[in-house]
């Protein structure tokens, strides 16, 4: 009914344009005075202006309601102009409730960045934002404290604490973290998170001054290594200076000097001084080991990086082992994607790395029915390289996993409980990591990750 209301005024409108247009037609070829035509003409000028005038009240409208939501001004109200009929009245009551809605969201989002803002400012991690161009976001206060730069307005400020640590931010990844010393008092921890707003590309940095853990750690490390020196050496030690005390007591009481001088020992007594000698040199032997598998842990050489196909370091791996494996009746299997993955890390280490594993892999499957070992390369979500090392041998239980990587700790009758340790160390100087998953007479996954 409104939009009929509307047409019907529009179509009077007309007609009433087009009767005095040809009424002051006619009064002109009757050569009427000029003053008349020129009435008729300023009449048909009212006319056609209150057409256009009534014909774009909606578009005014229309247009004035885009401008407040362009321009976030939820000040303006919606009337209705009887004259339009009632479906123009819904128009304007759809409009202010549009606009209600709006003010609604944006104090909904106003609220909700200000309880951000607060929550950003108050935990215990610095945070800092900034736009492709290197302009500063966002930053709270433990970072202004952590950083101490005067002025922080663009991320490149960050050469002023140190040209190593802005370098390593620009060149890092999203989802990606580091760790650098700054200065004796500052070791910080860096995360990297991306995301995207209004258009703009943002990175968002997060900083933790680990220094504390690290010393904490460090002291738990010492004290850990301690019990385990103490614990290998006492094991040594003991029985070697009960053995000598023993031995001692044999010569005192069994050694008899004869008539010339010389000294006489029975025959058990000899035995059992050699048998005592020979277990000391086992057991001392044995702490030597020991010691050198310390100093093998101590003393890894820092690694060579180098780009080489992963292809080829599992082909490899599979040549030396096969004959090892072939002897066990074990297959070996290796798969590779994609299959140009390159790897930049030191050949030699890793490879020594998947050696170990594969054995350990090799006897944990002595009674497995399921004899076969995947080697297996590939990149992550994030297009992190990785190096799986699966086997279906009798798993690990829960309660060793967390401690396979412990030095000298073993699940094996033989083996100084080196090797994983070592394994792991090596990783953490290619900034990677070596991880291990198990279930219990199923399988057990070793993941070297690169990165």
């Amino acid at each position: 009914m409104g939009f009929r209301n509307f047409t019907i005024g529009v179509i009077i409108r007309v007609a009433l344009i087009l009767f005095f247009t040809c009424l002051g037609a006619y009064f002109y070829f009757q050569e009427l005075p000029i003053i008349q035509i020129l009435v008729f003409v300023w009449v048909i000028l009212l006319l056609t202006v209150n057409l256009i005038s009534y014909a774009t009240t909606t578009n005014r409208k229309i247009t004035r309601f885009l401008e407040s939501i362009r321009y976030s001004d939820f000040s303006s109200t919606f009337t209705q102009d009887s004259k339009l009929g009632n479906s123009f009245k819904e128009m304007n009551m759809s409009f202010n409730e549009v606009i209600e809605a709006f003010k609604k969201t944006r104090a909904e989002k106003e609220e909700q960045m200000l309880f951000l803002q607060i929550m950003i400012q108050h935990i215990n991690t610095g945070i800092i934002s900034f736009d492709s161009s290197g302009k500063i976001g966002v930053i709270n206060g433990v970072a202004k404290q952590l950083l101490q730069i005067p002025q922080f307005k663009d991320i490149h400020d960050l050469g002023k604490l140190s040209v190593d640590l802005l370098k390593r931010v620009l060149a890092l990844k999203p989802g990606g973290s580091f760790s650098i010393r700054i200065n004796s008092e500052l070791h910080l921890n860096v995360q990297s998170a991306a995301f995207k707003m209004e258009g703009n590309s943002w990175t968002l940095l997060s900083f933790q001054n680990i220094k504390s853990e690290l010393q904490k750690n460090e002291l738990e490390a010492w004290q850990n290594l301690t019990k385990v020196l103490r614990h290998e050496i006492m094991n040594s030690m003991t029985p070697i200076a009960s053995l000598a005390n023993s031995l001692g007591i044999i010569l005192e009481e069994d050694t008899e000097e004869s008539e010339d001088g010389r000294l006489h020992l029975e025959k058990d007594s000899f035995l059992d001084l050699s048998e005592g000698l020979e277990t000391i040199s086992k057991r001392s032997a044995g702490l030597v080991d020991f010691v050198n598998a310390y100093r093998d842990y101590t003393n890894i050489p820092a690694p060579v990086l180098k780009r080489f196909l992963a292809k080829d370091l599992l082909e490899n791996i599979c040549v030396l082992m096969k004959e090892e494996m072939q002897k066990s009746n074990i297959k070996l299997i290796a798969s590779v994607n994609p299959i140009d993955l390159e790897l930049l890390a030191d050949h030699d280490l890793i490879q020594m790395i998947l050696i170990n594993l594969v054995k350990n892999a090799k006897e944990a499957m002595d009674k497995s029915t399921k004899n076969e070992i995947i080697l297996e390369a590939g990149t992550d979500s994030q297009s992190i390289p990785f190096i799986h090392v699966i086997d279906h041998g009798e798993g690990i239980v829960p309660e060793a996993m967390e401690r396979v990587f412990v030095p000298f700790f073993t699940t094996k009758k033989t083996g100084s409980g080196i090797g994983l340790a070592i394994s792991r160390q090596i990783m953490n100087l290619h900034k990677g990591s070596l991880e291990v998953e198990s279930k219990l007479g199923d399988k057990t996954i070793f993941t070297l990750r690169f990165g």
